[in-house]
């Protein structure tokens, strides 16, 4: 007997301002991830540029606007400049552990600093602790909460300095959202160690890809996501690769010169 497979119903927000545009308004196209096919649902939704929040899977759909571009690493090719090198270096002390997605006091207060101090007044600063479990608990996919602790001491975990609620998918690691703590003057960059990281335990597993979300051209505050190469961009035409001169120009803002056997996370 054929197995029958329910089509996905898809829905549209009501545009609101935009919090990377000045001016704009975004809109969303969703759908339910939701029964035993979800996380295949999720997967091939994914490939054509949707998210995962919660057990929803969404992407922009303005009217006028498309500068929200999904991108996405290429682990297996990807190689650390010099400064990625030297953070790896100055991090490799972290105990990394992949959780499964349960929430703690722990990872909430570290939410809360992060929070207060980068994005103060951006959408999730009022999140409290039943919104941020709702965030982590509520996946129909597979979820881990990867931790980064301080060395161990007198047999204790050590502080607890970055988190990500990551899906691991069929082609790759999906990193849902990275926190980490903002006031360690002798941990600078862990923002970018914690990207790093994955492209090493994407690469490592074989997994060939891992997404960090939309770039929005025009946001400084995206700009960083293009600092990972080769790193491809969805397109009209489907993937494609950032070229060197783009990313040159994304970077700097001006021209060139010269023109799964065990989890993945585990």
């Amino acid at each position: 007997m054929t197995a029958q497979f329910r089509f996905p119903r898809f829905f549209v927000t009501t545009p609101s301002p935009c919090p990377y545009l000045p001016g704009k308004t975004e809109r969303k196209v969703f759908t339910e991830l939701s029964g035993g096919h979800a996380a295949e649902l999720n997967d091939a939704l994914g490939r054509i540029g949707f998210r995962r929040s919660q057990n929803v899977a969404y992407r922009p759909s303005c009217a006028d606007c498309t500068a929200c571009v999904s991108v996405r690493v290429v682990a297996n090719e990807f190689q650390a400049n010099a400064s990625q090198r030297k953070l790896l270096r100055r991090h490799s002390d972290l105990v990394i552990s992949a959780c499964k997605p349960w929430t703690t006091q722990e990872q909430f207060a570290l939410l809360r600093r992060y929070l207060s101090v980068r994005h103060p007044g951006g959408g999730m600063a009022e999140m409290d602790e039943l919104d941020f479990a709702d965030m982590v608990e509520q996946t129909p996919v597979t979820t881990y909460v990867v931790e980064y602790r301080e060395p161990t001491v007198d047999g204790r975990p050590g502080r607890l300095v970055g988190a990500c609620l990551t899906d691991q998918q069929s082609d790759g690691l999906s990193m849902v959202y990275s926190f980490f703590d903002p006031d360690l003057k002798d941990r600078p960059g862990l923002g970018t160690f914690i990207i790093l990281d994955h492209i090493m335990r994407a690469a490592k597993a074989t997994l060939p890809f891992v997404y960090l979300g939309y770039w929005v051209k025009g946001s400084p505050r995206m700009q960083y996501k293009v600092r990972y190469q080769p790193i491809e961009r969805l397109g009209p035409s489907g993937w494609q690769r950032f070229q060197p001169e783009e990313i040159d120009i994304v970077v700097s803002g001006q021209p060139p010169v010269g023109g799964h056997k065990l989890p993945v996370l585990g």
